[in-house]
């Protein structure tokens, strides 16, 4: 792999050495590779003898998701606990950011990350990384996801698969980002995937947890936003809106929406989908499209977003690019049909 020369792997050995405390930080509304990567990098770190190691979110993460979290583990969340999450910051020697390409993206920790004097290093798999601000790069899009970036840096700091429980930490990773090995896979993922498993990570129990210990409020929504909610275009553009009336009717949970955007590219027409979610003052906006249609332009151009080709994401601002919420819609459709014209 490209960004793992034997170099960098002696310079982060390098920086690791002296560290007695260390924050590893994940991007703002955290997924599973965010969690399961920050999860085995933390694993790693305490393994080899680091004192004091904490992992630091803006936003707590959905209830489904809680159990790539290791209990050994110390975790801060600014939206629970600000204070303790900034501090863990400053009193850190070593900074570790991990799969989000720059302090921007984790929000509420920003300003703290940026006026930190540890060195810093960045662990990451999307386009356009502010590699300027860290001290070592480790960055590449080609690959599955940050979890598959964290394993070959791991065996290459170990020669050797990491520890079961770091192991099923990037497995839940790389699982959720390639939406299990339906997107962004390359012959390397495969290569982990079996690795671990060889190694003793039981997937089969790893995909119980993460797709099939929903409620059934989920269930229900999932049907009604693909009867009810779903929007096709000419052209084949797709969108469903998930409005904050209908996140309360179905007393809809963080991470409950997860999968819905990927649904209308089932449909042979489609080409790109487009799920929105209201939240405050703004929507969620997440892309996903098929191979020959780029998400991540759109993301880009239009949503003040980006991510991969065929998986983005980005925000819609009320006040600022649409009046109200109730413009959601028009504004989407509008986007669609000048983008896939």
């Amino acid at each position: 792999m490209d960004c793992i020369h034997k170099d960098r792997i002696l310079a982060l050995q390098a920086l690791m050495a002296p560290a007695t405390s260390v924050a590893v930080v994940g991007h703002t509304h955290p997924d599973g590779d965010a969690l399961g990567s920050t999860s085995a990098l933390a694993l790693y770190l305490q393994k080899v003898g680091i004192p004091h190691v904490s992992v630091v979110f803006s936003d707590s993460p959905a209830d489904n998701l809680q159990f790539i979290l290791p209990d050994c583990v110390q975790f801060c969340f600014y939206d629970k606990e600000a204070e303790k999450a900034r501090d863990s910051i400053r009193k850190a020697d070593l900074l570790f950011l991990v799969d989000c390409n720059s302090f921007q993206r984790t929000e509420a920790l920003q300003d703290v990350l940026e006026a930190s004097k540890a060195r810093k290093v960045l662990i990451d798999h999307h386009l356009n990384p502010d590699a300027d601000a860290f001290d070592l790069v480790f960055s590449t899009p080609d690959i599955s996801s940050a979890s598959e970036l964290l394993y070959w840096i791991l065996k290459a700091l170990e020669e050797k698969a990491p520890s079961i429980a770091i192991g099923t930490a990037l497995m839940a990773g790389m699982t959720t980002d390639t939406n299990n090995f339906a997107n962004s896979v390359y012959p390397s993922t495969f290569r982990m995937a079996s690795e671990l498993i060889a190694a003793g990570v039981d997937r089969e129990g790893l995909l119980q947890k993460l797709y099939n210990s929903y409620r059934e409020n989920r269930v229900r929504l999932m049907g009604y936003m693909q009867y009810e909610g779903l929007h096709l275009l000419p052209g084949g553009g797709a969108y469903m809106i998930l409005t904050q009336e209908i996140q309360q009717r179905f007393n809809l949970k963080d991470g409950e929406s997860e999968g819905l955007v990927n649904v209308p590219l089932t449909i042979g027409a489609v080409r790109l989908s487009l799920l929105l979610k209201e939240d405050q003052g703004h929507f969620r906006v997440s892309i996903r499209s098929k191979k020959g249609t780029s998400a991540q332009q759109l993301a880009q151009r239009c949503f003040h977003g980006g991510g991969h080709e065929n998986a983005a994401g980005g925000k819609l601002f009320i006040g600022q690019d649409i009046p109200c919420a109730e413009d959601a819609a028009a504004y989407v459709e509008n986007v669609l049909k000048a983008f896939l014209s």
